[in-house]
């Protein structure tokens, strides 16, 4: 590991902040090509994450064998960090910044949700949600998922604090008794959404406005090529559930490794496990083109279902010590055995939003589907509907310890009735809530309001 992560330092890149009590990401929509505001926006992410980033030299001593100071090692003085002190956060924390009308980072399921307010092609600030997460625990009722409450709006230049003294306010009340209780959202369940504002307002020297007017239409990813305003190109690659490999007729790990040597773009993750190209001249993108043709023709996802182009799954079994069940290893083979029922219903291009996880902790955001499984033992889910396609909704518990067999049994009538029924447009989370199939969701303490046992 001590040279995987030299290796990773010497390309420029760290996973200082990849584990511990501490903000551990800010994640960001990665398309230039997406909205106008794109390059007002990004620089947010890295100055949230530099602000929030420990003092301390302990990842550079421990891995990087860095000379610097050796107190750590050597059992030296304590360090006390100026933002997280002696202790740290009662829990890991996460924060996301999306740029309407796209939320592929799923921004309300963050303890920060930033969500970027353009007007006239200029950024003019930020509506700020707080409480947001995923993670729960079978037979624990007093743990659930929640999404983030809209607190207010502020300007650009203010989001770096207004995101600093949120995650102190966790620092300081978080519960650190009970760990399955210590995230984010438990804090603002227990205390409140006005008290939290007023605790926030306390510690700012200025006060949050009101939020304004924004619209998401997709959590999606969009295949394919696209030009940015520059005049530049990128290509937005679909990784089937976030694994690059070889496959008979499908070489594309060996793509990537040649475009890699072109030296011609940059590569970004996407919040949904795919892989985005960045910065293309129309020379380049030729020979990009050309690579690609070379191997596979399919980079823009067209020969996929409408349900294999909106699949996230973790890693689970036999990756993630907390799995009880498979995923990332899983959900292709099931979603082959889902096509045949897509395709005599003539579904196979409509865009449902399917994900899978191995255990409840929610890394594959299943409670964010139209269509989620949640890992309960080996080839055992529960299933759950009625998440939105935009990712303003949590889907609620529809069916427990299914089989594949039994999943399946479940989906075939559930599709050709959504196939026979549809309003015009309507998405397949929206058509079960509609049709009374699960009702609504609620977060937080009411998650579990509802469920039969």
């Amino acid at each position: 590991m001590k040279k995987t992560i030299q290796a990773m330092d010497k390309a420029l890149l760290d996973s200082v902040a990849t584990c511990g009590d501490i903000n551990r990401n800010v994640m960001c929509i990665q398309d230039p090509s997406l909205s106008t505001i794109h390059d007002q926006v990004f620089p947010y992410a890295d100055a949230i994450a530099d602000r929030l980033l420990p003092s301390t030299r302990a990842y550079h001593e421990i891995w990087l064998d860095d000379d610097h100071d050796k107190k750590l090692v050597a059992g030296g003085g304590q360090i006390i960090e100026p933002i997280y002190g002696k202790h740290y956060l009662p829990r890991k924390f996460k924060i996301a910044i999306a740029i309407p009308p796209y939320n592929d980072v799923d921004v309300y399921i963050n303890d920060i949700g930033i969500i970027a307010v353009e007007e006239a092609g200029k950024l003019v600030g930020f509506n700020v949600t707080v409480g947001g997460g995923l993670a729960h625990t079978f037979g624990r009722e007093d743990t659930f998922p929640r999404l983030g409450d809209v607190i207010g709006f502020c300007k650009p230049e203010q989001i770096i604090d207004v995101a600093q003294h949120i995650m102190c306010i966790q620092r300081d009340f978080g519960n650190r008794e009970d760990r399955k209780l210590s995230r984010f959202k438990h804090t603002i369940e227990k205390y409140g959404v006005e008290w939290f504002k007023g605790e926030l307002d306390s510690r700012l020297d200025f006060s949050l406005e009101e939020s304004r007017p924004t619209k998401f239409t997709t959590s999606s990813d969009r295949y394919g090529w696209h030009q940015s305003d520059d005049g530049l190109w990128h290509l937005l690659l679909f990784i089937e559930v976030g694994r690059i490999v070889n496959k008979e007729g499908y070489a594309q790990k060996d793509i990537l490794a040649e475009i890699a040597k072109l030296d011609v773009c940059d590569f970004r993750l996407t919040g949904n496990q795919n892989l985005q190209l960045i910065g293309l001249t129309k020379a380049n993108k030729e020979k990009v083109e050309a690579l690609i043709m070379n191997f596979d023709k399919s980079s823009d996802a067209s020969h996929l279902t409408g349900m294999e182009r909106n699949a996230i799954a973790c890693v689970a079994l036999n990756t993630c010590s907390l799995a009880m069940a498979e995923a990332e290893r899983y959900l292709p083979s099931l979603l082959q055995k889902v096509t045949p029922i897509l395709e005599k219903n003539n579904l196979e291009s409509t865009n449902i939003k399917i994900r899978m996880t191995g255990c409840p902790n929610g890394c594959g955001r299943s409670v964010m589907g139209e269509i989620g499984f949640i890992g309960k033992l080996p080839g055992k889910y529960n299933m759950y509907l009625g998440g939105d396609y935009e990712g303003y909704r949590l889907a609620k518990l529809y069916k427990e310890n299914l089989t594949e067999k039994q999943i399946l049994a479940e989906l075939d009538p559930l599709l050709t009735l959504y196939a026979q029924s549809r309003k015009d447009g309507e998405h397949f989370g929206d058509f079960v809530i509609r049709h009374n199939i699960v009702q609504i969701s609620k977060g937080g303490a009411a998650f579990h309001e509802g469920v039969e046992k």
